[in-house]
């Protein structure tokens, strides 16, 4: 049975990404990808305090002491990166293109599909057991996410895009996330999407005017813009993304993508819990089958690397 520790992590991570999503949506007022920027330049300072506070605690088991463990950590931590800040760009362009945030969810969530389909091309063997889920977590996402059927918008492909980018991302992280300081790795591929981001930050959001950047700063000039961007930042970029890279060096790829999906159903529940949203028997529904399907991957004796 895979380690049951680390799925929680994977699990919780899917609880703060899930829980997100409405705080993305409100954050897209200065423009998605001066959102995307400033949350990730938010990440990187804070997670590389982190790890300057755990190596002086003693707590870095892999802090790198030679030019070959920087090199590789770097290595690994920019390619983590470009495939972030895709994946975390196309999912807010899409979500400020207008496609709705239950529908976005399902189609991120569609790296499920995608990350046993690359991992086979790479190599790799998928049990038959966890084709039969992600099957069912397939069927469960969409009775859980789309409401009044499914029409194709130009947004849409934006976030199939966004998937695609998160499958690399998950597949980067199982090469090289059980070899390098998890922190650092985390702190590394957020500075690089912060980068990235700034080119389509000043000439897209920001139109190369002074008028645009006026208007980014007014608006965060307010308190209340800051807290859907602090909780991107901290918890989001910052927490989850680094419980992902530590629970994935002890969970196959196809198994922790499947735990991550749960991030729709955390959408769901969030807005019923929180903000008193109808909870329809075709959600409840695909959140069950979800769920059996979650169960079922956790039995699969390949599920774990140990």
């Amino acid at each position: 049975m895979a380690n049951l520790g680390y799925s929680f992590l994977l699990v919780l991570a899917a609880f703060i990404w899930g829980t997100t999503f409405v705080a993305q949506a409100e954050g897209n007022s200065a423009g998605p990808f001066v959102f995307t920027c400033v949350r990730n330049f938010i990440a990187t300072f804070l997670l590389f305090g982190l790890a300057k506070i755990l190596d002086f605690a003693g707590k870095s088991s892999r802090r790198p002491v030679t030019p070959a463990d920087n090199k590789k950590l770097w290595k690994a931590g920019i390619l983590c990166g470009i495939a972030l800040a895709f994946g975390t760009n196309f999912q807010q362009l899409g979500l400020y293109l207008g496609t709705s945030a239950g529908k976005s969810g399902f189609l991120t969530t569609c790296y499920i599909v995608l990350v046993p389909v690359l991992s086979a091309l790479l190599g790799k063997k998928i049990s038959a057991k966890n084709w039969i889920c992600v099957g069912l977590t397939v069927v469960g996402l969409y009775l859980l996410c789309i409401k009044e059927g499914f029409s194709v918008q130009a947004s849409d492909g934006v976030l199939l895009l966004c998937a695609l980018s998160f499958s690399v991302q998950i597949l980067i992280v199982d090469k090289y996330g059980s070899d390098v300081d998890n922190v650092r790795l985390s702190a590394i591929q957020c500075l690089v999407a912060c980068v990235l981001s700034a080119f389509p930050m000043f000439f897209v959001d920001m139109k190369c005017s002074a008028a645009g950047l006026a208007s980014a700063v007014e608006i965060y000039t307010h308190v209340n813009a800051w807290i859907p961007l602090l909780y991107a930042a901290v918890l989001s970029s910052g927490v989850a993304f680094t419980l992902q890279i530590v629970a994935q060096n002890k969970i196959k790829p196809t198994v922790a993508s499947l735990l991550m999906s749960l991030e729709s159903v955390f959408a769901v529940l969030a807005g019923w819990v929180v903000l008193g949203e109808r909870l329809s028997t075709q959600e409840a529904l695909g959140c069950i089958i979800m769920a059996v399907a979650i169960v079922l991957a956790q039995i699969n004796p390949s599920s774990s690397k140990d």
